[in-house]
């Protein structure tokens, strides 16, 4: 059965449901038979520029074919379960956040497949049977020249275009250059993050870096010097969080946006110890705690700096505001 929203949970505990015009399925054996399935796999995390390059060659055979466009894509992402090594994975999408960029690209059905140690080492053949053919009915499938899939990796494209006459699908094959462009961008834009520049970032993923989570309680300092900031945790423990400093963003609230600044830090004038991601929203005066937010990152303004006094810190912020201002323009 399709699923027709994504499903998250509010600080209160709540099961909230966000409408999507796509089917999402998680499973094979919901994925609902649909005429003439053109195919592409991968994790897309992001949905950069790259990516759209391919989403939209997927949705123009798609049409030519009078077909319908599907994604198979797995979470947890397969590096989370596959990787001895213990130093930290970034993300630069949690899976609710992948399922709306997606949905934005045009992406008609959206096959979610649990990455296990046991589809890991599915031998490549029993996956084209079991999930291309008997489950999804693939009879497109676009695919990268240097995809490897199955035990080993030792499924590629070759082997696809060798048994697609017996399996009744056509391959065809992603160009090199995008495939390049596409593990190119993934490596530019976490790095451009870690730096801090949000603007190529943004140019790379073709829309603002975002964060989307519940406001918390905080200190409530900056209420107490004219600068009120809602408080929010990340996400999840893997999703990437830019280079400590201060930011022009753009901040969703009810589903009205707010221009403002957000500071990515551990606020050291008040000896904090801890990172923290706080936004304070221009003429906004609402008690927003609980609710769900989504902070658009739009340009870096300065490093976080340790003031001598609150003088100091409140002259620095009515500065930033005038920056954040003109950034936002």
């Amino acid at each position: 059965m399709a699923i027709n929203f994504f499903v998250y949970v509010d600080a209160n505990l709540h099961v909230c449901l966000h409408p999507l015009s796509m089917n999402v399925y998680y499973a094979t054996q919901d994925f609902e038979a649909i005429d003439n399935a053109v195919v592409t796999i991968g994790t897309f995390d992001g949905v950069h520029g790259g990516h759209q390059k391919i989403f939209k060659q997927l949705n123009d055979i798609a049409f030519k074919n009078k077909g319908q466009s599907v994604a198979i894509t797995f979470e947890p992402h397969p590096r989370l379960v596959l990787s001895s090594n213990k130093a930290p994975i970034f993300l630069l999408q949690t899976p609710e956040e992948k399922l709306k960029t997606l949905e934005d690209a045009g992406i008609q059905h959206v096959l979610v497949l649990p990455f296990t140690l046991e589809l890991a080492h599915m031998h490549w053949l029993d996956f084209v049977k079991e999930i291309l053919v008997n489950a999804v009915k693939t009879k497109h499938l676009v695919i990268g020249y240097d995809h490897h899939f199955g035990n080993n990796r030792e499924g590629n494209i070759r082997q696809l275009e060798a048994v697609s006459a017996e399996f009744g699908f056509e391959v065809h094959e992603i160009p090199a250059y995008l495939i390049d462009e596409t593990k190119v961008s993934s490596t530019k834009i976490r790095r451009a993050l870690l730096d801090g520049d949000v603007k190529q970032a943004a140019h790379l993923l073709g829309r603002p870096y975002s964060i989307q989570s519940e406001v918390i309680k905080g200190r409530q300092i900056g209420r107490t010097i004219g600068f009120p900031t809602a408080n929010i945790l990340p996400p999840n423990d893997h999703k990437l969080i830019p280079a400590i400093g201060v930011y022009a963003v753009k901040t969703l609230v009810k589903n009205q946006w707010y221009n403002g600044m957000a500071n990515i830090g551990t606020r050291p004038t008040f000896d904090g110890q801890t990172i923290n991601i706080e936004v304070h929203l221009f003429d906004f005066i609402d008690d927003i705690y609980g609710q769900q937010i989504q902070i658009n990152f739009v340009e870096r303004l300065r490093n976080e700096i340790k003031f001598t006094g609150i003088d100091a810190l409140v002259k620095q912020l009515h500065h930033d505001r005038t920056l954040a201002m003109h950034a936002l323009v």
